[in-house]
């Protein structure tokens, strides 16, 4: 019988130990190349001209379908599912009994009685734990990701085309005038002489869409494409290029997920495997709790206040209804770090002395879950959760959850970068020295166009 997750967790003893060293570095994208051409002119085209991401590899898909499948999605969702409705899409997310994140995904409300569930393995297997073990008439089908499979296909394929010449492209691939549709709203588009079904998305605050349909329509569907945007600079994105665009977006793309204590989750944890992500996943910096429940994150944490409706019940309601009474949220903001102090870290690789962490280029995280300490006098008032550096902004940024008093716009902090006692055993970390860097705190998402572009989102939302 193989080990449950519950029985890692009794044999790891210290659990926040366990998470930081385990040895796996960041979330990988696998299935395009690193680079088409360069990680710089790759992040340009996206705040320029426009990109074609292909996200066909590095996510888990889940289909949910059967009669009871809206009722089951919204008991496990904070948002609220009033007027959702075939072809529209939202931001998923599921939180525990008391009230901390699992994680999130896209929800796709494809037809009656059917759901995809696209997004990182947590909530998927939040999901899939309800369907079998609740009393739902659901069936689910997990379209696993890329990496975790052999056969060299998948269900679907997933494209994205953004940026400023987005909808002229799409114009020149169908032939006709993109439709004028809400964000996160649904149509459907012929490509390549493909059927396409098109979701109104942005990332990096740029317009444009998400395009998906059947994997035997991926090479039909992705030539179209890249022919319709050779006229407009279109530009293919790697992997490296792509997990940086959310530092332009503002979207904190790895909640810790907070299932490892807790005696109403010891079920789950039995349910769950020991080759399942939260088995493996890895945290890095130099945030280290005395117990694991320190990198659990509130919906409020991440810039999810929006979606917490109380008007169905859902798992994790009660606590959710405390902490809104009591009204002390951590803020979600953007800090842009000093150019010097920057410069000063990365020029300690250049010595024989103590060197700081190294910083990757353009993203520096080295783990499945950073957390780094935010400080302002010598006391910690905020966590940095995901860091890197923008070409178009010709800055390293961070995304952060600051505590109340220090979220303002402007507020001078500093980050402390780097692991105490000269590093964990993670393969990604070397022998290195903690050292603090300034830093400013900046509107979220950073990118004037993005705010500008999200403006009736919740990425700038505040309630």
């Amino acid at each position: 019988m193989s080990q449950t997750l519950e029985q890692v967790i009794q044999n790891a003893g210290d659990l926040v130990n366990f998470v930081r060293n385990q040895q796996v570095g960041p979330n990988v994208y696998p299935g395009v190349p690193s680079e088409f051409s360069n990680w710089r002119a790759e992040q340009w085209a996206w705040g320029h001209t426009a990109v074609l991401y292909n996200q066909s590899y590095h996510m888990v898909d889940l289909a949910v379908k059967g009669p009871d499948a809206f009722k089951m999605l919204e008991h496990l969702g904070i948002n609220s599912f009033k007027n959702f409705q075939p072809d529209r899409a939202k931001q998923f997310v599921p939180v525990t009994p008391d009230g901390y994140v699992i994680g999130d995904v896209i929800l796709f409300y494809l037809d009656e009685n059917h759901f995809n569930l696209v997004g990182r393995a947590p909530t998927i297997e939040w999901v899939e734990y309800h369907a079998a073990s609740g009393n739902w008439n659901v069936t689910v089908e997990r379209d696993e990701r890329w990496a975790m499979r052999t056969d060299g296909k998948r269900n679907s394929y997933r494209f994205q085309v953004q940026g400023p010449n987005a909808m002229k492209i799409i114009e020149k691939a169908t032939g006709k005038t993109p439709p004028e549709l809400k964000f996160f709203h649904m149509t459907r588009m012929t490509i390549g002489g493909k059927e396409v079904r098109a979701l109104r998305h942005g990332m990096a605050g740029q317009p444009g869409f998400e395009l998906m349909g059947p994997w035997e329509d991926y090479g039909a569907v992705h030539a179209a494409l890249v022919e319709a945007g050779k006229e407009f600079q279109m530009a293919l994105v790697g992997g490296r290029a792509y997990s940086s665009n959310t530092l332009e977006s503002g979207w904190i793309p790895s909640p810790f997920p907070a299932i490892y204590t807790g005696e109403a989750l010891a079920p789950y944890r039995a349910w769950l495997t020991a080759n399942s992500y939260e088995a493996k996943c890895s945290v890095g910096g130099s945030y280290v709790p005395e117990t694991i429940e320190g990198y659990y994150t509130t919906p409020w944490d991440l810039g999810y206040g929006p979606f917490v409706k109380f008007d169905h019940d859902f798992i994790g309601r009660a606590a959710l209804e405390k902490m809104a009474a009591e009204g002390k949220h951590r803020t979600k903001v953007t800090l842009a770090l000093d150019n010097e102090d920057v410069m000063r870290v990365q020029s300690s690789a250049l010595s024989t002395g103590d060197r700081a962490k190294f910083m990757e280029y353009p993203s520096a995280v080295y783990s499945m879950h950073p957390f780094d300490q935010v400080l302002a006098d010598g006391k910690m008032v905020g966590l940095s959760t995901w860091i890197g550096y923008t070409a178009n902004e010709g800055k390293f940024l961070t995304l952060a959850m600051m505590e109340p008093g220090f979220e303002t716009p402007g507020t001078e902090v500093s980050l402390l970068w780097g692991e105490p006692n000269g590093g964990t055993t993670k393969p990604t970390v070397e022998p290195h020295v903690q050292t603090e860097i300034k830093a400013t705190v900046s509107a979220v998402p950073y990118v004037a166009a993005a705010r500008d572009n999200y403006a009736e989102g919740w990425r700038t939302r505040k309630s």
